[in-house]
């Protein structure tokens, strides 16, 4: 039975990167440690009331994450949801499915210990949330997602996402969430896409501050 729901587990977070990120259902099967036929063979079952409804949630939850920069916990969260929608969701589900969507609550630092970044870390803001493009090449948007699998063991998906069609410009698998690994996803987008100079936005994670980072791109 538990190894059941950890399987669902993976299925519905292969099905959400594929759908939402356009990742390769081949790479996500291999990272998770499941079969192919066997994630395709749950997506085409009958779907459940409950799995109809983790549909509906699942949005909800991504754009309340969004709207409040990611400071909303799992039982926030529930709580904001429950309000605003007149739902009676239980905690534990909301927790759920923010795990599988690998949110988690953002802690904020004291202000008064607070370091303002130079200009040479810290790049202006440029898309400012406007994450729409009429064109190939215009918009590119990046991240690292975590995958735990095997025996405590983990691994780190690097991609770099067009946001005209939502297309995967160049993504990189590695063992490590490391400079290195973001840089080799820039280089393969270079290679792919030479000449293309598009506003390069990502969530200002320690790998995109770097001053080594911020001499790739530019």
């Amino acid at each position: 039975m538990l190894s059941q729901v950890r399987n669902e587990t993976y299925y519905l977070a292969i099905k959400e990167l594929h759908d939402i990120q356009s990742y390769p259902i081949f790479t996500l099967c291999e990272i998770a440690g499941v079969q192919r036929s066997s994630y395709y063979k749950w997506l085409n079952r009958k779907e459940s009331k409950n799995e109809n409804f983790n549909k509906k949630l699942i949005p909800l939850i991504q754009e309340a994450y969004e709207e409040r920069d990611g400071i909303l916990g799992y039982r926030q969260m529930t709580i904001k949801l429950n309000r605003e929608n007149n739902f009676r969701v239980n905690h534990k589900r909301i927790y759920r499915l923010m795990t599988i969507l690998g949110l988690k609550s953002v802690c904020r630092k004291k202000k008064k210990k607070y370091i303002k970044s130079t200009p040479e870390v810290i790049a202006e803001n440029i898309l400012n949330r406007n994450f729409k493009a009429d064109k190939f090449g215009q918009k590119w948007v990046t991240d690292v997602t975590e995958f735990k699998y095997g025996n405590n063991q983990k691994a780190y998906l690097s991609a770099i996402i067009d946001l005209s069609d939502k297309s995967v410009v160049s993504f990189v698998i590695g063992k490590s969430n490391n400079n290195p690994l973001v840089f080799k996803t820039f280089d393969l987008a270079h290679e792919n896409y030479p000449d293309e100079k598009p506003i390069f936005h990502s969530d200002r994670g320690f790998q995109y501050t770097s001053k080594n980072i911020s001499k790739e791109v530019g």
